[in-house]
């Protein structure tokens, strides 16, 4: 079984909506949310996939959600049943962290053999082959300090490395602050990089603090030759779920 994300009504978190970020932003596309995350941004914006009570690493919204109300475990041909049902030919996994239930979803993808499939993830955890080869696009969002994740835990030298290997790995950078460009320069030169598959996104839940954040962003990415990416779900439909 899988365990997904809750929507607002209780049901699993599997939808239909425009691909908000990264190289694919604005293609129709099935969503996929999964429960459980290995680390703990304190800005996360689905920190109602992990941060459940009595989890104690911090999130700026001191918010805990109870992990009945926001789990739901469902058969894997449920859930690409209901994946299918939306008749999209593209599907986007996301999380919480979706490798931590690679086994599972390799099981559910085989139910979905033409459907192209994007994963997106902190880039922490080795997919295993038998998932890696059902994949598309890997879009990795390795978390920079102000995540406030250790950077042992967050920044693995041997899976960036790992990453930038694969040609259907884009890298998506979260920046809240001017000063986090420097960090992915530092990653950027360390571990080569291709700045073609680099996006800066601004941080934020809401349109005018990223707007705000894009006037600084946007001539820095043209400095460096980085990609910027918007967040065209949260301007479309707000911070919500099922989104």
């Amino acid at each position: 079984m899988l365990t997904l994300a809750t929507d607002d009504t209780g049901g699993p978190e599997i939808f239909a909506s425009l691909q908000g970020e990264g190289p694919s932003v604005g293609m129709p596309v099935a969503f996929l949310r999964l429960s459980r995350c290995n680390l703990a941004c304190v800005w996360c914006d689905t920190a109602y996939t992990w941060h459940f009570e009595g989890d104690e690493r911090p999130h700026r919204s001191g918010e805990t959600f109870d992990r009945k109300a926001n789990q739901v475990k469902l058969e894997v041909e449920d859930v690409a049943a209901r994946i299918a049902a939306f008749g999209q030919n593209r599907l986007v996994i996301t999380g919480g962290e979706p490798t931590l239930q690679a086994g599972r979803l390799a099981d559910m993808l085989e139910h979905l053999p033409d459907m192209q499939v994007e994963i997106e993830t902190n880039g922490t955890v080795e997919p295993p082959a038998r998932l890696d080869v059902r994949v598309d696009q890997y879009n990795v969002s390795p978390k920079l300090a102000h995540s406030g994740n250790p950077a042992d835990l967050s920044l693995k030298p041997e899976m960036l490395d790992r990453w930038e290997m694969d040609p259907r790995a884009w890298f998506k950078f979260v920046i809240a602050e001017p000063g986090d460009v420097e960090e992915v320069l530092t990653l950027a030169e360390r571990h080569r990089f291709d700045s073609k598959r680099v996006f800066l996104m601004p941080e934020g839940t809401d349109s005018e603090t990223l707007r705000k954040r894009e006037k600084w962003l946007a001539p820095l990415a043209l400095e460096h030759g980085f990609r910027m990416s918007d967040r065209l779900h949260i301007h479309l439909y707000g911070d919500t779920r099922g989104t």
